[in-house]
């Protein structure tokens, strides 16, 4: 192995490393933006609901824990696409400290599953007069095709 073939692969390592971080930081950037937008005003994050008139918020937990109970089980579609994107999530993360544990085919598909269970959601809230927009669905999907388009690609036709 020359010198020169060892630095490519270096700066190689370096630039997929500098990927994978960028990835990640837009995966986690999901908590901050609604993946469902209400017509009503309200907004659904990953990590809770906000209402804005007036302003409460009711937090994942609460949404599980204490607010369920009833509840239609469409309704428990979006703590399912929180989890599978926390599990995206922490995949992305394994596959950034160590790239060779990560599969990325597995966060590709948990991205797209979120997506779909997001989606499931936004259609389960959506009634006459009530429309529920599935930004989080959009996000989800764009990201699994943006990073790993390639890698489900290759992973669905093996």
């Amino acid at each position: 192995m020359t010198a020169e073939s060892t630095g490519a692969r270096s700066a190689e390592a370096r630039t997929d490393r500098s990927a994978d971080v960028r990835r990640l930081l837009a995966l986690l950037s999901f908590l901050l933006v609604p993946w469902t937008v209400l017509g009503s005003g309200d907004l659904v994050f990953a990590w809770g609901l906000a209402t804005l008139d007036p302003v409460h918020v009711t937090t994942l937990p609460d949404y599980l824990f204490v607010y369920t109970r009833g509840l239609p089980n469409r309704l428990l579609a979006w703590p399912i696409a929180v989890a599978l994107y926390l599990l995206a999530i922490a995949n992305a993360l394994l596959g950034t400290a160590a790239p060779r544990l990560e599969d990325r085919r597995v966060t590709g598909g948990l991205l797209v599953l979120a997506g779909a269970s997001d989606l499931w959601f936004a259609l389960g809230l959506t009634r006459p007069g009530l429309v529920a927009v599935p930004v989080g669905s959009v996000l989800l999907w764009v990201a699994a095709w943006w990073f790993h388009w390639p890698d489900l690609r290759h992973g669905l036709w093996r």
